[in-house]
């Protein structure tokens, strides 16, 4: 019997995702945030089953935080221009972003910018850029690795029938993926995603 590479099972545990994310986001069986922080703690351990230096991060320097906290800056103000322009030529974007935010009624703020900070946002990027984007870019190289890596990250979210959550997802994957590909560690992308989401989900929301 042939055993299956660290790519072959990345691509297994794509599957993996998206039907957590069918279950998240269709089934919707229990409280979003804590089904959201068991899924990405379920995808996190299969990675690290896979690839034993997941959490190998080198060390953290200062250029690490100023680009992590530089790039969320230029990634918020993409997405408010976004939300901008968006609400002019798609009929169906404040629905639809009103879905996304709905969720925040099933927890205290506190609690959501704390999974979002400690859990959630880490836990993607371990696995989507950590495991995922890594192993395609050592399969294909750095380039395709990067788009590859987005498309998986946005392809998912398809599983949800939200467009705008898809493009969200896409235009973070191909951005967060150009970040760890042009720096080659994950801290300043784990700074960035972290920051994001709690200003996006928590302190100033874009609805």
């Amino acid at each position: 019997m042939t055993k299956l590479t660290p790519f072959l099972w990345a691509l297994f545990s794509l599957v993996i995702a998206a039907v957590l994310w069918f279950i998240l986001f269709v089934v919707k069986p229990m409280n979003f945030w804590l089904e959201m922080s068991l899924s990405l703690a379920a995808l996190v351990f299969f990675a690290l089953l896979i690839q034993r230096d997941l959490f190998s991060l080198g060390k953290l320097t200062l250029r690490h935080l100023v680009i992590g906290v530089l790039s969320f800056l230029l990634l918020y103000l993409i997405f408010y221009a976004g939300n901008i322009v968006t609400g002019y030529i798609l009929p169906f974007k404040n629905a639809q972003v009103s879905m996304v935010y709905s969720n925040k009624a099933q927890a205290a703020p506190w609690m959501i910018g704390v999974l979002l900070l400690l859990v959630i946002a880490p836990g993607e990027e371990f696995f989507w850029r950590g495991f995922i984007q890594r192993q395609f870019s050592e399969k294909f190289g750095a380039q395709w690795g990067w788009i590859l890596g987005a498309l998986a990250y946005g392809g998912v979210h398809l599983i949800t029938g939200n467009a705008m959550l898809v493009i969200a997802a896409l235009v973070c994957g191909f951005y967060w993926g150009f970040l760890f590909k042009k720096e080659k560690s994950l801290w300043p992308v784990l700074i960035s995603h972290a920051l994001w989401d709690f200003t996006i989900f928590v302190l100033f929301p874009l609805k």
